[in-house]
């Protein structure tokens, strides 16, 4: 999976088509990243304890990886990513369309 936690995406299909934020999780397994702001669900939660209120809350659901593009650091435009091997052995993820490191 290309796309890490902290990366900042727009969304590219959807309701929330558009709207862009910063990766707060991936789930790999599921092939899908949960992204800040975005996908937003409303969910009722019950009061666990006397000190922790119950109510309605907002909650931000997972979104399928392909639905989301990376923003280039350069641009501020959605790009894919790529891979570069450096002389010492380290893989770096560069932008496809500028080839500024990510």
């Amino acid at each position: 999976m290309k796309i890490r936690k902290g990366d900042r995406v727009r969304v590219l299909t959807g309701k929330d088509r558009g709207k862009e934020g910063v990766v707060m999780r991936v789930l790999p397994a599921e092939n899908k990243v949960i992204v800040e702001g975005v996908n937003v669900a409303k969910k009722h939660q019950k009061a666990r304890s006397a000190t922790s209120q119950g109510g309605i809350i907002d909650k931000d659901m997972p979104l399928p990886v392909p639905n989301v593009a990376v923003l280039s650091p350069s641009d501020g435009k959605p790009t894919r990513i790529g891979y570069k091997v450096l002389d010492d052995g380290s893989k770096i993820r560069i932008c496809r369309r500028t080839g500024a490191e990510i």
